[in-house]
């Protein structure tokens, strides 16, 4: 089969498309014949082996050869003790611990899929599971009279926080750079800022602010948010993210706010309500651009170097 691989930490120069031999499903796994597969930021950061969890399991070389872990495809077969599926079903899911999706074929643990729904296309539902989960989850305490920020909001997960919380009743300020504002008015932002131009830490305050690219002080954050206000990220720095569990929460504990970083839970059962949502028209789903697999290193450039809007998906044939 064909795989986009690497064996170092590095830009995107250091993949390669190379051959490799199809893997054979082990206890509890699905083969998966990969149609689509989305790019997340972890991707990009798995790539480049930075911030430094990135390195998780592989400190001086990758420990997976194969990025992409949000897939949707056919099952080509199965491994022992499989229940769910048999082949020729169309699946989707986040197979984030394994990830191995930029290639032609992918096994992923059994618990990870579920059946993609009839009304998405396989580009449509890659999209969904890791960006989908991370906006469900970040934006639960929105609703009507509260005032909500996210920032980084152009991009993938954003592009569905952004409408999810508006759904909620809730006023959305987005943060991202100039090129995304009006797509982020276009997502439904009743207010868009530039980071470049504005530190959204000196604006609100807001009752619920979502980070998804965290770099800024504890105590920046704690002055955006209102008395009672949650903040929560996802990413950013290894320093950062320590601040924010530490300084961060007593500081919070102190002034009536809490300060934390969102634990993702993943699985069909927690990006399942967004592509739901999804399937019933009840929420757009934004495509950026879809790459060839020999593309790879194009796809992951695109939003490494924040210029998707939305999600950017790679297509294995």
């Amino acid at each position: 089969m064909r795989a986009m691989v690497y064996d170092r930490y590095g830009p995107p120069a250091v993949l390669r498309l190379d051959e490799l031999p199809v893997p054979v499903p082990g206890a509890g796994q699905v083969l998966v014949k990969v149609a689509a597969t989305s790019v997340n930021l972890s991707d990009w950061e798995c790539l480049r082996g930075t911030p430094l969890y990135a390195r998780v399991g592989g400190l001086r070389a990758p420990a997976r050869r194969i990025l992409g872990s949000d897939i949707a495809g056919w099952v080509e077969a199965v491994g022992p003790d499989v229940t769910r599926f048999r082949p020729g079903d169309q699946v989707y899911g986040d197979n984030l611990q394994a990830k191995g999706g930029f290639a032609e074929y992918a096994t992923a643990p059994e618990s990870a899929l579920a059946v993609k729904p009839a009304a998405l296309t396989f580009a449509q539902a890659s999209a969904i599971p890791q960006a989908g989960a991370i906006a469900w989850q970040g934006i639960a305490g929105a609703a009507a009279g509260r005032r909500v920020l996210i920032n980084g909001a152009g991009g993938g997960s954003g592009s569905f926080a952004i409408p999810l919380a508006k759904r909620l009743g809730a006023h959305v300020t987005g943060v991202d750079n100039a090129g995304k504002l009006d797509f982020m008015r276009s997502l439904g932002a009743d207010e868009v800022l530039d980071y470049r131009r504005t530190d959204f830490t000196r604006a609100g305050p807001y009752d619920l602010i979502l980070d998804l690219v965290a770099h800024r002080s504890v105590f920046a954050y704690r002055r955006a948010l209102a008395p009672g206000g949650r903040y929560r990220c996802v990413g950013g720095s290894v320093s950062t993210l320590l601040r924010v569990l530490t300084a961060g929460t007593v500081a919070g504990l102190l002034t009536g706010r809490r300060l934390g970083v969102l634990a993702v839970q993943e699985g069909p059962q927690h990006f399942g309500p967004v592509a739901g949502l999804c399937a019933g028209g009840e929420l757009d789903i934004h495509i950026d651009r879809t790459f060839p697999l020999e593309q790879v290193p194009e796809a992951l450039a695109r939003v490494g170097e924040g210029r998707a809007l939305g999600k950017v998906i790679v297509q294995a044939s």
